[in-house]
C-alpha cells in the first residue's frame, strides 16, 4: 500500500498549521451569514459578510493587540499575529493600513477541529502566553443557532514571569458600512462611504462598540452595522482613530495604546465625512498575578440583511421592488447589536452545546485523517455558497468564485454527492427538495437541474432550453427517500410522493429510446455534457430511483405502483448487467465511442457506482450483482489511483499534480480512449475520491478506501491548499460535502426513523469504537466494547433532542431508547 497501517488507521488527534501555512485559514459565521476567516498567524481574512464572496480581501487597521507590562518593568506591545511571510515585493510596500510595519509575535500555531479553531503565540519578549479561541455557535438540528452572524473570540492570557503583569488587549476595526476599495497607491477608496458612526454602548453584561453608517435606508444592499463587544468589566475605548493627514491615524493609536496601556477617546462626536470612515478601538485590561490566567472575551457581530433576491445580479427577480430580499437570520435580529446581544445571553447554552458536539465527533475512535476530512467539509454549509432567504428558503451554488458566487441554482447532480447537511441539518434539505419537486418540476415530469423558477428566470443550456440532468433528477428522488427516512416525516414524503412519481415516470419515455428499460439516450449529467447509449453512471441512478419509489410506494400502500418499479427495476438491472459488465468494471456501450464528442467508452469510470453507493448509504441494497459491485470498485482503485502526477497528461483544469496522490476520474487500461473524452476525465475531484473511498470502505476495501482520503488531505495541507476550502469549480465546492458518508460507512450505520429503527456496525476498531451518529430527530455516540468473554457492551448516547422509542440493533443486541 501507499500508506502503512499506522498511517491510516492512526486516531491520535488532529494535525497544527505554523504560522507559514499561508493556506491554513479557517472558517468563522453561520449558515447563509456569510463569513470571517482566521489565518495561522492569528490574522483575519476574507472578509465575506457583505452577502457575496470576497476571497483575498483584507479589512485595513483591523487587528487585536496586545499591551503587556511586568512591574518594574517595560511594557512590550505587539500586534497579536506572528510575523509577516513572504514574499514582500509590492510596488510601493505594505501601505500603512495593513499594519505591517508594526511589531508582531515571533510564532503561531493553529489546531482547527471544526467548529472550533485554537491559535497559540509564542514571543519571547512577552512576559505572557497568549491562546486564541474562535468558533461561531454550531449545533446539528439547531438551524437558528448554528445560523448567527458573528464569532466568539477570546484571548486566554497567562503571566509566565514572577512578578505581576499588567495587560491590555484591544480589538480595531474599521467601519466598512459602504464598502472598502483601494487605489493603485494602495490608499483606501471609500467613494460610498460617509455618515459613518462608530458608537460606544453598554448593555446589562457587556460593552463595546456599534459601526454603522446614516448613509443608507433599511432596504439599500449597503444597509447594515457591525459591532465588537466584550463581556469582561475593564474597558478602554477608542470610538474613532485620528482623522488626520497622511498616516497620522496610526501613529497615534499605536502611540496611544504603547504608552499605558490605555485608548483615549478623541472625542468625535459627528459621523465620518463624506468619502471618509473611521476605525474604533475596544481594548480590555487585567492584572495577572505570577502564574495566573484571565480570559479576555470579545465578540465580534455582523448584520447585512438585504441581499440581491436571486443568484447572482445577472440571475434575480426583475419585477420592481422585489429585485431586493433580506437575509434569513434580518428576522431573528434587527442589528449586529442584538446579535451580540443574543450571543452574550445564551453563551453558556451555545458554548456547552457547540463544544458537545465537537468532543462527540472529534473524541470517537475513527482515524483522524477521516475525521478530519468529514469536519472540515462543514464548512461549506457556512461558505458564501450558501444562503437562506428572510422566507427561509435554502440554497446553494456549486462553489464560489473569488468574489460572486458560481454555478448558480442548486444545481441536483452536484449536491446529489453531498450528505453532510442531510444528516447534521435535514430541515435544510427538506427545504431543497421542495424546492426541486413543488418548483422546478414541469407537468411532463422533467426537473429543472438548476433552480431559477422562484426567481422569474429560465436555466438555459447553450442559447437554448436546458435539457433535464438524468443523473441529477434520479438522484433527487433517492435524496427525497433519504430525507424522509432519516426524519421519519411522513407529511413530508407524501406532499412530494405525486412528483416523485412524475420525474421517475420522465426517465423511461425520454431517456430510454428501445423500452428495455436501460437509460440509451440523451443523458446530461454532471460532467457538462451528454452521455449517449447504455452507461453505468445514469444507468445505475434509475436503478436507484426505481428501488427507493418502491420502498416509498409500498410504505404509503400503493401496492400495484410498488410492484411496478420492482418489476421494472429487476428488468433493468439484469439488462443494463448484461450491456455494460466488461468482465471487470462496467463501461459505456457504443459502436463508435468518437461518434459523439466527450464519451468515456470503454474507460473505468470513478463514478460508475454513484448511485450503488448512495443505495448503501441509504439503506436500499446492492442494484446489481454483489460480486461484480465488488470487482467494479476495486477496479476503480486499481486503475485511477494514482500515487504522483509527474507523468500524468491532463490537457483540463489541474486539481493535482508532481508529488501529490489523487484519483482520476477515468482511466481507460484496455484502451480505447475516444479522441476527445468527456471534458473533466482527467481530473481529480475531491467529492469524487471521498465517495469512491466510501464504497471501497462498504465492499470491505478498507485500506483502499482510507489511501485515498489521506491523499486528499495531504493535498490540503494548509501549505499547498487551505485544510477548510476544497476547490473544484469555486471555493468550497458542495460535491466535497460527499466526505460525511466516510463515518456512516465506517460505523455501519443505518437509520429508518420511519419505522424508529438504529443499527451500528462498525468496520474500524470494532473491539473498542466509540463514533458520532446522528437522524433527524436527535444525534449523540454510539460506543462498543469487547470484554475479555468476547461479549460487547454497547452503549448509545443522545446528546440533543429526542430519541425515545427509538429501537437499536448492535452486536446481536436489540434495545429500545
Amino acid at each position: 500500500m501507499v500508506y502503512t497501517k499506522e498511517q491510516l488507521f492512526d486516531s491520535s488527534g488532529q494535525r497544527t498549521y505554523p504560522g507559514e501555512a499561508t493556506e491554513a485559514l479557517f472558517v468563522l459565521g453561520g449558515i447563509g451569514t456569510g463569513n470571517i476567516s482566521i489565518g495561522s498567524r492569528g490574522e483575519f481574512r476574507d472578509w465575506e459578510i457583505f452577502n457575496k464572496p470576497g476571497k483575498g480581501s483584507l479589512m485595513p487597521n483591523t487587528h487585536f493587540a496586545i499591551w503587556a507590562k511586568p512591574e518594574g518593568g517595560k511594557p512590550v506591545t505587539k500586534v497579536l499575529e506572528s510575523r509577516l511571510n513572504l514574499p514582500h515585493s509590492k510596488s510601493h510596500g505594505y501601505h500603512p493600513v495593513t499594519g505591517a510595519g508594526l511589531p508582531r509575535l515571533e510564532k503561531s500555531t493553529m489546531r482547527g477541529e471544526y467548529p472550533l479553531v485554537w491559535v497559540d503565540f509564542e514571543d519571547k519578549e512577552l512576559p505572557v502566553q497568549v491562546t486564541l479561541e474562535a468558533f461561531t455557535p454550531f449545533i446539528p438540528l439547531n438551524v437558528d443557532d448554528s445560523g448567527i452572524p458573528g464569532a466568539y473570540l477570546t484571548y486566554q492570557v497567562t503571566n509566565t514571569s514572577d512578578k505581576p503583569v499588567d495587560v491590555t488587549i484591544a480589538g480595531s476595526l474599521m467601519n466598512p458600512i459602504g464598502g472598502l476599495g483601494y487605489d493603485s497607491f494602495g490608499n483606501l477608496d471609500v467613494r460610498n462611504a460617509g455618515g459613518n458612526r462608530n458608537e460606544f454602548r453598554q448593555a446589562g453584561s457587556f460593552s463595546g462598540l456599534q459601526f454603522s453608517s446614516d448613509a443608507f435606508s433599511e432596504g439599500d444592499l449597503n444597509y447594515g452595522s457591525m459591532s465588537l463587544v466584550t463581556t469582561n468589566p475593564k474597558v478602554t475605548c477608542k470610538r474613532a482613530w485620528l482623522r488626520g493627514a497622511w498616516y497620522d491615524f496610526l501613529q497615534e493609536f499605536w502611540d496611544d495604546l504603547a504608552e499605558d496601556g490605555r485608548l483615549n477617546d478623541l472625542g468625535y462626536d459627528t459621523p465620518s465625512e463624506k468619502n471618509r470612515t473611521d476605525t474604533g478601538s475596544l481594548g480590555v485590561y487585567e492584572t495577572l498575578a505570577p502564574g495566573e490566567t484571565k480570559l479576555f472575551a470579545f465578540v465580534m457581530t455582523w448584520h447585512f440583511p438585504n441581499r440581491i433576491n436571486g443568484w447572482n445580479e445577472h440571475i434575480c427577480v426583475k419585477e420592481e421592488g422585489r429585485e431586493i430580499t433580506r437575509n434569513y437570520y434580518a428576522c431573528q435580529f434587527d442589528s449586529s447589536w442584538s446579535v451580540a446581544d443574543y450571543l452574550v445571553g445564551e453563551r453558556e447554552r451555545l458554548t456547552q452545546e457547540t463544544k458537545k458536539f465537537h468532543s462527540a465527533l472529534f473524541g470517537g475512535t475513527l482515524p483522524s485523517v477521516v475525521v478530519d476530512a468529514i469536519a472540515s467539509n462543514i464548512t461549506v454549509l457556512r461558505s458564501t455558497t450558501c444562503f437562506r432567504h428572510i422566507n427561509g428558503r435554502f440554497y446553494g451554488y456549486e462553489g464560489c468564485f473569488d468574489q460572486a458566487g458560481c454555478c448558480d441554482g442548486s444545481c441536483t447532480h452536484v449536491w446529489n454527492y453531498a450528505q453532510t447537511l442531510a444528516f447534521l441539518f435535514p430541515e435544510l434539505e427538506q427545504n431543497m427538495r421542495r424546492t426541486e419537486f413543488l418548483t422546478e418540476v414541469t407537468a411532463d415530469g422533467k426537473m429543472n437541474f438548476r433552480a431559477f423558477q422562484m426567481f422569474g428566470a429560465q436555466w438555459n443550456w447553450q442559447g437554448q432550453s436546458a435539457p433535464a440532468a438524468a443523473d441529477g433528477q434520479m438522484g433527487t428522488i433517492m435524496r427525497a427517500y433519504r430525507e424522509w427516512k432519516l426524519t421519519g416525516d411522513d407529511d413530508f414524503l407524501r406532499e412530494l410522493w405525486p412528483a416523485i412519481k412524475n420525474t421517475l415516470n420522465y426517465a423511461p419515455i425520454h431517456w430510454d429510446t428501445d423500452g428495455d428499460l436501460v437509460l440509451d439516450g440523451v443523458q446530461h449529467n454532471t460532467y457538462d455534457i451528454e452521455f449517449y447509449g447504455p452507461n453505468p453512471l445514469t444507468g445505475v441512478f434509475f436503478l436507484g430511483a426505481l428501488r427507493a419509489a418502491t420502498e416509498m410506494a409500498a410504505y404509503l400502500g400503493e401496492e400495484e405502483t410498488a410492484k411496478k418499479y420492482t418489476a421494472a427495476f429487476e428488468t433493468s438491472s439484469k439488462r443494463l448487467d448484461e450491456l455494460t459488465w466488461n468482465g471487470e468494471y462496467y463501461v459505456q456501450r457504443l459502436e463508435d465511442v468518437d461518434a459523439y464528442k466527450y464519451q468515456h467508452g470503454l474507460g473505468c469510470l470513478s463514478d460508475q457506482l454513484l448511485g450503488q453507493q448512495l443505495a448503501h448509504l441509504y439503506g436500499l441494497g446492492y442494484l446489481l450483482p454483489k460480486e461484480r459491485v465488488q470487482s467494479t470498485i476495486h477496479a476503480v482503485f486499481k486503475h485511477n489511483f494514482k500515487t504522483d502526477f509527474y507523468n500524468h497528461v491532463n490537457c483540463q483544469r489541474t486539481y493535482a499534480l508532481g508529488d501529490e496522490k489523487g484519483l482520476v476520474l477515468c482511466s481507460w487500461p484496455n484502451g480505447g480512449r475516444p479522441k476527445l473524452p468527456f471534458v473533466y476525465s482527467d481530473e481529480v475531484w475531491t467529492g469524487i475520491e471521498y465517495h469512491v473511498a466510501t464504497h471501497l470502505i462498504y465492499e470491505g476495501f478498507i485500506e483502499e478506501g482510507l489511501t485515498i482520503v489521506k491523499a486528499v488531505r495531504d493535498r490540503q495541507d494548509g501549505y499547498r491548499r487551505s485544510p477548510w476550502n476544497e476547490v473544484e469549480c469555486g471555493h468550497h465546492y458542495a460535491r466535497s460535502m460527499s466526505s460525511w458518508g466516510l463515518l456512516i460507512a465506517l460505523s455501519g450505520f443505518e437509520f429508518d426513523m420511519a419505522r424508529g429503527e438504529m443499527k451500528f456496525a462498525p468496520v474500524v476498531n470494532a473491539d473498542d469504537y466509540t463514533g458520532f451518529w446522528s437522524t433527524g430527530r436527535a444525534w449523540g455516540t454510539y460506543s462498543q466494547k469487547r470484554d475479555a468473554s468476547g461479549e460487547f457492551a454497547v452503549d448509545v448516547k443522545v446528546l440533543y433532542g429526542d430519541a425515545s422509542g427509538v429501537k437499536v440493533h448492535a452486536c446481536g443486541k436489540e434495545f429500545t431508547l
